[in-house]
């Protein structure tokens, strides 16, 4: 049987799955040097760890200063499909921001299926409101706070636009439709109905007004990645929103990440413009 766009069960699930399609050992082997990389941000800058913006077990956000005041914050949304990983291995993106003078937040969330996709986006939402009313007593500007966020962060990330005091945002590899995501195999744990998916998809919820967005996609990616963020972007473009479309030949769905992590990384360079005109 058909489910989405001439696809079955089966290939919908190897649409959506990108560990698969890049593999497990070399997806291990980004986890690991993440990880490695994160541990020695934070020996080297300390930081202020488990910040809670809620009372919930995982409602909580590390906060690393750059050192300069009234500087920039990112406050970075990591993946996993909204039922895995945590805020730990994404320290690293400090080795360029903290460098380029912006803070780094990165945030973490109840992940299904012990949270919905409704408590998802709204803790998520809840977090950066935080960061944006606690950045000057940490440091930084609440006018020049952006978000950032990579495959389900990337979806959370176009959800946390609709916050009008968000200076701008870089959705990497997202998911912006979550009916496909419905009908696969990430729904065992996610549960999601019609109307849960319709709800929060960001495509059917565009913001009427916005700070710009980037949105970005790894051109060696599933072809479903690529179409989610080519129909977004248009659909974002189409209302008069105000961002760029960034496609990244290349890169994969995990080695896309490099691109905010490296000094020449044209995702940092796209951050830095977005705070250039804030």
């Amino acid at each position: 049987m058909l489910l989405y766009r001439g696809m079955d069960k089966a290939a919908l699930d190897a649409a959506y799955n990108n560990t698969a399609a890049v593999g497990i050992p070399k997806r291990d082997q980004y986890v690991a040097g993440w990880s490695a990389r994160s541990d020695a941000i934070r020996k080297a800058h300390g930081g202020k760890i488990d910040l809670r913006y809620g009372a919930e077990p995982r409602q909580r956000l590390d906060f690393f200063a750059c050192g300069t005041p009234g500087a920039p914050t990112l406050a970075y949304i990591h993946g996993g499909y909204w039922q895995l990983n945590d805020k730990e291995p994404y320290a690293f993106f400090g080795e360029t921001l903290l460098p380029a003078g912006f803070n780094l937040a990165l945030l973490e969330y109840t992940l299904a299926p012990a949270a919905r996709m409704d408590q998802i986006v709204a803790e998520v939402r809840a977090a950066v409101a935080w960061v944006i009313d606690h950045a000057a007593e940490l440091g930084g500007d609440p006018r020049r706070v952006f978000v950032a966020g990579h495959s389900a962060g990337g979806h959370l990330t176009a959800a946390a636009m609709s916050d009008a005091r968000v200076a701008g945002g870089l959705a990497i590899s997202g998911i912006y439709d979550l009916e496909p995501v419905r009908l696969n195999y990430l729904n065992d744990k996610l549960g999601l109905d019609a109307d849960e998916a319709a709800r929060n998809s960001p495509i059917l919820h565009l913001p009427s007004s916005a700070a710009p967005l980037v949105v970005s996609v790894g051109l060696d990616e599933l072809p479903e990645l690529i179409r989610q963020s080519e129909e977004y972007w248009a659909a974002w473009h189409g209302k008069g929103l105000p961002g760029q479309y960034v496609p990244l030949p290349g890169h994969e769905h995990f080695s896309i990440l490099e691109e905010l992590a490296q000094p020449s990384g044209r995702l940092l360079a796209a951050l830095k413009t977005l705070a250039q005109r804030a």
